[in-house]
């Protein structure tokens, strides 16, 4: 008898054991598939108020960040000011190409299991998964002075020259006149103070170059040469400036410091290269036409030498300055750029639905009576948004129709109530020679 009952407690125990595990197993493999994360949330909150529904009367769904397609744009906005107005220009660069998002930052924890880890006195190790995608940052471009960098991340900023230089937290770095540096890993690049750009902007023929932007950042070079208008750029992101990899080993950059935060780059050869450019003089008098030509050196866009005048953006921004200026392009004078900031985003497109009661509102008229009309109204929407740290900020909102309805009618309401008698029948059957053998 006391076999009987230690083995009936056995399989009681073991019975147990089973349905705890289960429970368990299945508590952890069933997330919470209704709890959206803290961006998610707030997207659908100002989506809702910009579609102007009643968020009691609606109710939304989807928002899978499994189908989000994302994509890394590099983003332009300046702001003109021509006879007093101020003309706001936003360009964005045309990138179709779409990828899967792998948004970690906006991911819902199962605290099911972060819970089960702290019972056990174990924290989880967050693990970093191969082609993530960080936060986006502009692509590698030079600089060249004279002209002063306001560092915005002044922790995160490095120097190597080619050597890493510890210099501490940087806030300012002066370029010398001639010392040129490589920027990387900025996120985006803004201009400090407004300038003043000189007219004529005089167009050419030369469809395949820009002369005339080359024009205004000779100009301007000049005359942050003079110091009458010292051009200032702030930089964000965690940034390096590293020396041009292509420069000489005789036009190495020196550091000089000036203050705690404060340094200043020069080059070597900086008084061989103050002789050496060019149309006009420093106090503004042409020389000779100011216009360059491809193929006779000075092609480069100060102080983003990187760049050159057969670039396709730099053509295509000078078609649209001419455009902006309109007659005042020909005449004497100047336009002031009051802001200018280039900037690296990433954009992400995703689906939802909402749901709402059909009701008797304006939307139903010339809707067919004989077809029923349905209690709850679903709208399938995609929003195009902008991810900016970790909200994301709707840019534009788009109804979509993904499956087109077409309408079927009964036979007998297309050729009217009569038998089959009396219709005319055509055959559809083949020959019975293609099945001979």
């Amino acid at each position: 008898m006391a076999v009987r009952v230690l083995n009936f407690a056995g399989y009681l125990l073991f019975y147990s054991l089973i349905i705890q595990f289960s429970g368990s197993e299945a508590s952890i493999s069933k997330p919470d598939v209704n709890h959206h994360p803290k961006a998610i949330s707030d997207l659908q909150k100002v989506i809702v108020d910009i579609l102007g529904f009643q968020s009691n009367d609606i109710k939304i769904s989807g928002f899978d960040l499994r189908d989000a397609l994302i994509r890394r744009s590099t983003v332009y906005e300046l702001y003109l000011e021509i006879d007093n107005k101020v003309i706001p220009l936003k360009l964005l660069d045309d990138v179709k190409r779409w990828e899967p998002a792998d948004l970690r930052m906006f991911q819902v924890e199962d605290h099911q299991k972060r819970n089960a880890s702290n019972q056990n006195g174990l924290v989880a190790k967050k693990k970093k998964k191969k082609g993530s995608q960080g936060s986006p940052a502009l692509p590698p471009f030079q600089l060249a002075g004279p002209m002063e960098l306001w560092i915005q991340d002044a922790k995160d900023m490095r120097l190597s020259l080619p050597d890493h230089v510890d210099a501490g937290e940087l806030r300012k770095v002066i370029l010398a006149d001639g010392a040129v540096v490589t920027v990387k890993g900025a996120k985006s690049v803004s201009l400090l103070r407004p300038i003043e750009l000189d007219l004529p902007f005089n167009t050419t023929t030369q469809n395949r170059f820009a002369s005339s932007i080359l024009t205004l950042a000779d100009r301007l070079h000049h005359a942050s040469r003079a110091r009458t208008q010292l051009l200032s750029l702030r930089i964000a992101g965690p940034t390096s400036l590293t020396s041009p990899k292509s420069s000489p080993s005789s036009n190495k950059l020196h550091l000089k410091r000036l203050a705690p935060g404060l340094v200043e780059l020069s080059s070597a050869l900086t008084s061989n290269s103050t002789n050496a450019i060019s149309s006009i003089d420093l106090r503004g008098e042409l020389k000779c036409p100011a216009v360059h030509t491809h193929g006779h050196g000075h092609d480069r866009l100060w102080p983003l030498v990187s760049l050159n005048g057969s670039n396709p953006q730099l053509i295509g921004l000078e078609r649209l300055l001419s455009s902006v200026l309109g007659s005042k392009a020909k005449e004497d004078g100047f336009f002031r750029l009051l802001r200018a900031d280039v900037s690296a985003q990433t954009f992400i497109k995703i689906g939802f639905t909402v749901e709402k009661s059909s009701g008797n509102g304006p939307e139903w008229a010339g809707y067919p009576k004989w077809r029923t009309k349905p209690e709850i109204t679903r709208m399938h929407f995609e929003v195009l948004a902008k991810i900016n740290g970790e909200k994301i900020v709707p840019v534009r909102i788009m109804q979509v129709d993904p499956v087109r309805v077409k309408d079927t009618m009964a036979t007998n309401l297309i050729i009217g109530n009569i038998t089959s008698s009396s219709s005319s029948m055509i055959s559809t059957m083949t020959s019975p020679k293609l099945f001979t053998l």
